[in-house]
């Protein structure tokens, strides 16, 4: 292990001479001026932590990352190099718990994917001195692949004392929220998670009347805030006692962010889907008269929404193909105007189209869309240490 661990280190200073040098140059110093804000002040933490999502996360023009150039372009590397290498590419974000100390290794609890990871660092158990039993991390995580179920702080580490348990999980729990991916490295949460989308959705299909509504977004921002009161109320009312002991929320507590981004739309499609969950798509009536009829007065405007959509990576299939189902006898047509190719069949061209314009969607494992807190971190949250 201390072998590994100083390779590791010798490997570490060679990246991030690589990724500081002229060549990455233009990228990493906008990311580090964005972060400076206009004040232009960015502590040290803060520009270590960024540097080194750069180096293992950031995507260049043409889709590599730092760490894959600097692995193609270095011949002397071992094949144990590359392998440590290669598993660094997939980092653990996260806030964890110090459970305990073990020689020159911690034992961390993850509180976003609940999983503990013995974890080390390439400066030696000096980097873990000020950290006790109880405290808490906000790190990043590489693997040691030679070594199973060992893992490298990278990047900054910041510590915070036990005191600060609930300030900790709240972190936590924004972090699960908005980074639900995090959370289903742990097998059982995405299982769980998986189960949770469906009865979150199948109530929603009866709450609605259907997985799919077209509305104003006022109505649309009011209609989702009623479905979250109306699943509150149901779990208020069938768990009272855990209701009343603080650890459910009341049901007037808001639940659901206003769809500020899309206030500007005449309209907005929210769908919940059973693999891609729930979801809300800019003036999706507009698209869905599109497929209706082809041949509308003004369509144009119909159409640049329509190639809106096939080109944002924000937006996934799922409603280009929504439209194309509900409109089988239109939709050939719509695409045939759009692409300008006469031959074009939905049937048989148009899942290539979606592989074309979408790769990144078909790259990617997909995940529920609800996230799944451990039980450590709903003690935490609930104020019991």
């Amino acid at each position: 292990m201390a072998d590994l661990i100083e390779r590791s280190a010798e490997l570490k200073g060679r990246l991030v001479a690589f990724a500081q040098s002229a060549r990455f140059d233009r990228w990493l110093t906008h990311l580090l001026l964005e972060a400076a804000g206009p004040e232009r002040q960015l502590d040290e933490g803060e520009a270590i932590r960024i540097t080194d999502h750069f180096i293992l996360r950031y995507r260049l023009p043409d889709g590599s990352t730092v760490m894959d150039r600097f692995i193609a372009g270095r011949k002397d590397l071992t094949e144990a190099d590359r392998e440590m290498l290669l598993g660094w590419r997939d980092p653990v974000e996260g806030v964890f718990e110090i459970r305990r100390k073990d020689g020159d290794a911690v034992v961390l609890l993850n509180l976003v994917d609940d999983l503990e990871y013995r974890t080390y660092s390439n400066v030696g158990r000096a980097a873990f001195r000020g950290v006790s039993k109880g405290g808490f991390l906000h790190t990043c995580l590489v693997p040691v692949h030679s070594a199973g179920g060992a893992w490298l702080v990278s990047g900054a580490m910041t510590g915070y004392p036990r005191s600060s348990a609930a300030e900790i999980a709240q972190a936590a729990l924004r972090l699960a929220a908005h980074h639900p991916e995090l959370v289903f490295r742990n097998a059982e949460k995405l299982e769980q998670g998986w189960q949770l989308m469906r009865e979150d959705r199948a109530a929603f299909v009866e709450f609605c009347g259907g997985d799919e509504v077209v509305l104003p977004p006022a109505e649309a921002e009011d209609l989702v805030n009623a479905f979250y009161r109306h699943r509150r109320q149901a779990a208020v009312a069938a768990q009272p006692g855990r209701a009343r002991a603080g650890r459910l929320p009341g049901p007037d507590v808001p639940s659901f962010e206003p769809l500020s981004e899309l206030a500007g739309s005449d309209t907005v499609g929210v769908i919940y889907d059973q693999v891609d969950g729930l979801n809300f798509y800019a003036d999706y009536g507009m698209l869905r008269d599109l497929f209706a009829d082809p041949a509308l007065p003004g369509r144009r405007r119909h159409q640049d929404l329509l190639r809106t959509y096939l080109r944002e990576e924000s937006i996934t299939p799922l409603p280009i193909r929504r439209l194309a189902a509900a409109h089988p006898e239109t939709a050939d047509e719509v695409f045939r105007k759009l692409l300008r190719k006469p031959g074009f069949i939905w049937s048989e061209h148009g899942e290539a189209l979606l592989r074309r314009r979408k790769p990144w969607y078909y790259e990617r494992e997909p995940r529920p869309g609800v996230s799944v807190i451990g039980d450590r971190l709903s003690r935490l949250a609930a104020g019991r240490h």
